[in-house]
């Protein structure tokens, strides 16, 4: 039995992928904080852990054949955090012997993203997020010419699905759905990618799976959801049951607010791309794993709607929230 330890397996991503590794037979270590520890999925070994202390984190992931990076610090703390805890990684694959995975972003390619955007396109350090996930991705790259540390990146869009809160979907765009109304915070005729999580942390698996036949240093591209405001509003409305009436973002407000509230000012520093159509090209995994995880948006709106309860009780099982079995 293989093991991967999950660090921040308490949060929205790692939750998910610890999952998934637990679905195909993986030993799985949920590396957290505190009483974090405490709320990982039934199965999961519960490792409490700094990740910001070195000799800590070495210790939790010894042993791990694969490390999953979804540590997530806080939004606007970013500046002092993705380095030292890039290298807090790094070194504990390297005394484990361990594959290194990160779920990526789209920051890396600034404002210059397109649709069907592949691993070769430049990289543009439009903004400070993307000049950081730039700087540790080059750090994952030197460590894996020069020491062997073998990582791979799964570069994904904007997360949505899974057990846990604080995803575009609760936050904002169906947080009015018990209201009948959907938010969209671009124009509604741009296509904007998205990740559902399940799908995603499949892939994770699909791709530790077939770690050895990767270059040291190995970018793949999830797919996932390219949809435009105008095709999520009519996958959300079939997975109520119901018409959703139609409401945009204020990001008027939301400046001036951000003033004050500096997690709320990085997100509007950000919100370009709602502004940007874009989507990203994923040949390189499909020749990897074969074809993508992929629910259709209706059923992983459903299955999202109900595992956030973003929704009446009374609307349960209007539309096709049941389960899909995806092979």
């Amino acid at each position: 039995m293989q093991t991967v330890a999950i660090l921040g397996a308490a949060g929205r991503n790692g939750d998910a992928v610890a999952r998934a590794f637990l679905d195909a037979g993986w030993r799985v270590r949920g590396v957290a904080r505190g009483a974090k520890v405490k709320t990982l999925a039934a199965g999961v070994e519960p490792v409490s852990a700094d990740a910001f202390d070195r000799d800590a984190l070495i210790a939790a992931c010894a042993g791990a054949d694969v490390i999953v990076h979804t540590l997530n610090p806080a939004y606007d703390d970013w500046t002092d955090t993705i380095i030292p805890l890039a290298e807090n990684v790094l070194a504990a694959a390297e005394a484990a012997g361990a594959t290194i995975m990160i779920p990526g972003n789209v920051y890396n390619f600034g404002y210059t993203i397109r649709p069907d955007t592949d691993e070769d396109a430049p990289f543009s350090g439009d903004t400070e997020k993307a000049r950081l996930r730039i700087a540790m991705e080059a750090l994952y790259e030197r460590a894996a010419r020069q020491k062997g540390v073998r990582t791979i990146i799964i570069r994904a869009g904007d997360f949505f699905g899974g057990t846990r809160p604080e995803s575009w979907l609760d936050l904002m765009i169906l947080k009015d759905l018990k209201k009948d109304r959907m938010t969209w915070p671009g124009p509604w005729n741009l296509v904007h990618a998205f990740a559902y999580l399940p799908d995603l942390a499949e892939t994770f698996v699909r791709v530790a799976e077939r770690r050895g036949e990767t270059d040291p240093f190995t970018v793949l591209h999830f797919r996932g959801h390219a949809v435009t405001g105008e095709e999520m509003h009519a996958a959300a409305e079939k997975a109520a049951g119901r018409r959703l009436k139609r409401a945009n973002t204020p990001w008027i407000l939301l400046r001036a607010i951000g003033l004050f509230n500096p997690v709320l000012r990085e997100i509007v520093k950000m919100s370009y791309l709602w502004r940007v159509p874009h989507s990203l090209a994923n040949s390189r995994l499909e020749a990897l794993i074969g074809p993508e995880p992929h629910r259709p948006l209706e059923t992983a709106l459903a299955e999202a709607i109900a595992d956030m309860k973003l929704d009446r009780p009374s609307a349960a099982g209007t539309g096709p929230a049941q389960r899909t079995v995806v092979a």
